[in-house]
């Protein structure tokens, strides 16, 4: 299992040819209290980059976007019904959507949690 971060505050886990995406402690913060979620429906194919899911909070609307290239081939529904879950579980019952990979090496973009850590201390 490997976890990666995406300057745009996604995290993504693998496992195997599947990838877990969330958004990141980070951007839950920054979010604030998170009252909607909207994720991607399982069959639909992502590219790297593409808009994938929406994040609504007391502050603002951000879009989720696809840390790499794959298909969707689950959806969380459960933050769609409780989106607190992302506040309070951001890297655990919080994730968004899990994808199958279609082009593993777009993860050798991605940074490891130590260069994700370091790059947040920039902003």
């Amino acid at each position: 299992m490997s976890l990666y971060f995406t300057k745009d505050h996604e995290w993504i886990r693998v496992e195997g040819d599947v990838a877990t995406v969330g958004i990141s402690d980070h951007a839950q913060a920054a979010l604030g209290d998170i009252v909607f979620a909207e994720v991607p429906e399982a069959g639909r194919t992502l590219s790297k980059g593409d808009d994938a899911a929406v994040v609504e909070s007391v502050k603002a609307a951000s879009d989720v976007y696809a840390p790499v290239s794959g298909e969707v081939v689950e959806g969380n529904a459960a933050i769609a019904d409780e989106p607190s879950l992302i506040n309070s579980d951001p890297q655990g019952a919080g994730w968004f959507f899990k994808m199958k990979l279609s082009d593993e090496s777009e993860l050798g973009g991605l940074m490891d949690e130590a260069a994700y850590q370091d790059w947040c201390k920039t902003l």
